[in-house]
């Protein structure tokens, strides 16, 4: 079962993924912009490589010859990976799946257009005036998108440069907010409707490979609350309604199957809001999900661990679940380049059911995620309260 994996993206997600795979015998190659990411310090080799240089990406894949390769960043040369699958290489969950999801608009479009999902209402922009009249023009039609509403860039990850606007003073400010945080080189932004959900999921999706008959498997839904576009906490269970959950499982198979293909595999984070009995399709992610580090303690096979089976062609059985979970992140609260100090892990381990993990990203910004912890309780709700108070006791320095 010994494969060779090349990681494009090395960070806390990375990470986990890297650890599930060398448990397995695979062998890692983390790729990464920067030195010492957090996959890297695990993995068996790394290589630092700009992969938005479809060159030196193609380069580093061909140079190690593996057999897979892994995204797990958006900012990829996306059009490379599809020269190196018709090249032979094997892309997760499938270079089309990878190309299609780098750019929030080439997602939306095949949601909202050819799948028929119900999205928010949305435009694009390729400058601040077309941002404002995306936003002013026929506000609040069929058609417009109006105030208030969510500014974000098409490339981007992990809530970077995403704004709510509610007044027309705050257009050009969200616009350069949002060019300046983006991934990658394409200066367009995604306007949408600001919809005004009951809570936020995620479900995610696992598509097996065709050797195993090519199904579609679930995780429980995985509630989570969001701050300038990033989570800060997600939990297991999260209470739903049965037709909404049916809701949500079908347009996912839907969009997983169609980017997946016949051939794919590899588990997708696929984002709703809920409102009343409206489900409402978000965002994608063909790879681990962030809200998903909650499955490291909710059940037997973490989402990590789900998207190597897929990949590997291993068989999953019924996930067994271990009671109410909850996340919460640790974050940076400066911009420093020296290696970061933490105190307050051990007041926070002290706590029963908690478990801390430590990301190791070699520098900080301000609202950076360092670190998550894990927590249990008689609810999710007891979860949650559980894992934010031994979230608050550790300080990033």
């Amino acid at each position: 079962m010994t494969a060779k994996i090349v990681l494009l993206g090395s960070g806390e997600l990375g990470k986990e993924f890297a650890i599930s795979a060398k448990r397995l015998g695979c062998r890692v190659v983390a790729v990464d912009r920067y030195a010492d990411a957090p996959a890297m310090q695990v993995a068996d080799a790394h290589e630092v490589v700009d992969m938005l240089d479809g060159a030196a990406l193609s380069r580093c894949v061909r140079r190690h010859k593996p057999d897979f390769i892994v995204p797990e960043i958006e900012a990829i040369r996306t059009s490379e990976l599809l020269k190196l699958e018709k090249a032979g290489f094997s892309v997760v969950p499938s270079a089309f799946a990878a190309h299609m999801t780098m750019n929030r608009d080439a997602i939306r479009e095949l949601a909202a257009k050819e799948l028929g999902l119900r999205t928010a209402r949305y435009a694009y922009a390729s400058s601040a005036q077309e941002l404002a009249d995306a936003i002013n023009s026929k506000a609040g039609t069929k058609s417009g998108v109006g105030l208030p509403c969510v500014v974000k860039p098409t490339m981007s990850s992990s809530g970077k440069g995403q704004s709510v606007v509610r007044t027309k003073a705050q257009i050009g400010k969200a616009w350069k907010y949002a060019i300046d945080n983006m991934r990658g080189d394409r200066k367009v932004v995604i306007v949408e409707e600001f919809i005004d959900f009951d809570y936020e999921i995620t479900q995610l999706t696992i598509k097996e490979r065709a050797s195993l008959g090519g199904g579609i498997k679930f995780v429980e839904p995985i509630g989570h609350r969001q701050e300038r576009g990033d989570y800060q906490e997600s939990w297991m269970p999260c209470p739903m309604k049965s037709a909404a959950k049916r809701a949500a499982q079908t347009m996912s198979a839907a969009v997983v199957e169609r980017l997946a293909g016949k051939n794919g595999a590899g588990i997708f984070g696929v984002e709703f809001f809920v409102r009343a009995n409206e489900v409402i399709f978000s965002e994608l992610s063909p790879r681990p999900h962030d809200t998903g580090m909650v499955t490291l303690r909710s059940q037997d096979l973490s989402e990590f661990d789900l998207h190597l089976r897929a990949i590997l062609g291993i068989p999953i059985p019924e996930i067994r679940y271990a009671g109410p979970t909850a996340s919460a992140v640790v974050l940076a609260s400066r911009e420093s380049e020296r290696t970061p100090r933490y105190s307050g892990i051990e007041k926070a381990m002290a706590i029963p059911s908690v478990e801390v993990r430590i990301f190791g990203k070699p520098t900080t910004r301000k609202h950076r995620r360092m670190g998550v912890v894990l927590a249990q309780g008689k609810t999710a709700g007891d979860a949650r309260n559980i894992a934010a108070r031994a979230a608050s006791l550790i300080t990033v320095r």
